[in-house]
């Protein structure tokens, strides 16, 4: 047989009917899947998703549900601009396009802020070394308190009025004080009146003091 006999379709009219079927029945059924394919997956359709940023967890909970959509709390921080409880991070972001029963993950405001060891620069280090060691740590600075010591160098930390001590643990963002070390430093007036007062009370231990004992000579 030849080659322009195997190829005739008039002499081998069903073989080549077979051939045309098969890839037709092919293509109706890649067709086929795909559409079945979007259709089960509503491939181009969705929810948007709205934005529950600063609501509160029951009320954003209420909202997803009517677009049924359901929420997942995943963590927790703490911003002093939100409420607590409220709902401060949230993924997918407001605006994004998704299926139905899609879980959407928030992240909600604690009550309190989380607490935080002090960095140990107490009698520890220069005054320029403990700024920065506690500003990295996300502690605030207020202004410095200063007493009678080594320039620059600190002796120890406040928060609220109250010294500290190394390790101890304050809430992240508080404003902590720093007690530092002045070479001319001037004792307050109420002190020196104190000292004054005391002075002119004890007229005698001045003199004692005055004394000098020269039997050693």
């Amino acid at each position: 047989m030849t080659i322009k006999k195997i190829f005739s379709f008039s002499k081998n009219r069903y073989f080549w009917l077979n051939i045309l079927g098969m890839i037709l029945f092919i293509v109706i059924a890649i067709y086929a899947t795909f559409e079945g394919l979007d259709i089960y997956t509503q491939h181009g359709k969705g929810i948007s998703v709205p934005s529950v940023r600063g609501m509160q967890l029951d009320e954003a909970e209420m909202l997803l549900r009517n677009q049924h959509l359901e929420i997942v709390v995943i963590d927790s921080t703490y911003l002093s601009e939100y409420p607590s409880g409220a709902i401060v991070e949230q993924n997918p972001n407001a605006g994004s396009r998704v299926k139905k029963e899609r879980l959407i993950y928030v992240t909600i405001n604690s009550k309190s802020a989380p607490q935080k060891a002090i960095p140990d620069v107490i009698d520890n280090c220069s005054l320029r070394e403990a700024q920065a060691k506690i500003g990295a740590a996300g502690f605030i600075l207020g202004e410095n308190e200063y007493i009678l010591g080594e320039k620059d160098w600190v002796y120890g930390i406040k928060y609220r009025g109250r010294k500290l001590t190394s390790g101890e643990k304050v809430p992240i963002g508080a404003t902590l004080i720093l007690v530092v070390g002045d070479d001319k430093f001037f004792m307050p007036e109420t002190e020196l009146d104190s000292l004054n007062k005391i002075s002119i009370n004890n007229p005698k231990q001045e003199e004692e003091e005055a004394v000098v004992d020269d039997s050693w000579f």
